[in-house]
């Protein structure tokens, strides 16, 4: 299955597919299910450096073609995370884990990525500069170059590994601040996190989630998703990590003609939780019917010409 890898940020991946952070824990849960060895990697649940609750509930709102959450990074806490979550991944996943991370000041970020760049099953840092529905830190980092170029000059001076910013979509630029990104000295960049939603209860005329608004994913902010990683991906010369509605092996090769590096699956995996094998299975046979030898060659395909 050579003709299906990847490389992302000097790592090889058996293929582009990625479970994107907060659909798929810490891993073990899906490995129940399948092998998760098969996956590229995946992106573990966002991880800060206290542990968190979250927000109250309800945190859940059906959308025709999509879902919104309001979860606010529930997480065990970095120490947690170290000591408990990774070992336990460690007994059922042989490869490199990317970890996610999100925080409420530029030192949360660097405390929490200095302690994960140490331990040796992580192979990225996703920072997450974008999260919609998390107040004091989150999207207001990611919505302005400076602050997004603040975290990742602070992150990348604890770290060695690999430093791949997640970037949010609801923005008016959002090439700017990926170049910011990039010459503050990221090595790469995720796009895109959720768009900003809401839904309202008729009966009761109130919000639906108990935040009022949260982040709204699932097939319909494709096309959304899609154009953001083409601008990016023209940008900048750094990889690009690509997300937002993807759920079939048809859109991960229209996501890396559009430049993506590799491939998150979201949404999906909660409607369908063997969604990410099932599309590494069907790569191939797509690939043929659309006559592509090598993943690697059709990387930002869509940009030439």
């Amino acid at each position: 299955m050579g003709r299906l890898k990847v490389n992302l940020c000097g790592i090889e991946l058996d293929n582009p597919v990625i479970p994107a952070s907060g659909t798929f824990g810490y891993g073990y849960e899906f490995a129940e299910l399948y092998d998760i060895n098969i996956l590229g990697t995946f992106s573990f649940k966002g991880t800060t450096r206290e542990a968190r609750f979250g927000n109250p509930t309800p945190r859940i709102a059906e959308c025709t073609a999509g879902m919104i959450n309001a979860v606010g990074l529930q997480n065990p806490g970095v120490e947690r995370v170290i000591s408990e979550e990774l070992p336990r991944l460690g007994q059922c996943f042989a490869k490199k884990v990317m970890a996610n991370v999100s925080g409420f000041s530029v030192e949360d970020y660097a405390y929490t990525c200095r302690r994960l760049d140490a331990c040796e099953q992580v192979g990225w840092l996703e920072v997450n500069v974008s999260c919609p529905n998390v107040h004091g830190g989150g999207m207001s980092f990611g919505t302005d170059a400076a602050a997004a170029a603040e975290v990742t000059r602070a992150v990348k001076a604890v770290t060695h590994k690999p430093v791949i910013i997640k970037l949010s979509p609801n923005v008016t630029d959002i090439v700017s601040i990926a170049k910011a990104c990039e010459q503050a000295g990221a090595d790469g960049i995720s796009l895109i996190n959720t768009l900003l939603g809401m839904r309202i209860d008729l009966k009761t005329r109130r919000p639906v989630v108990a935040n009022k608004m949260g982040g709204f994913s699932g097939s319909a902010i494709f096309p959304v998703a899609v154009r953001m990683v083409y601008q990016v991906a023209s940008a900048v010369n750094i990889p690009v990590v690509g997300m937002g509605g993807v759920s079939s092996a048809e859109d991960v090769i229209e996501m890396m003609l559009a430049g993506a590096s590799a491939v998150q699956i979201g949404a999906a995996n909660l409607v369908n939780p063997c969604i990410c094998k099932e599309i590494i299975e069907q790569l191939p046979g797509v690939m043929d019917k659309y006559g592509i030898n090598s993943l690697k060659d059709i990387i930002g395909g869509a940009n030439n010409g």
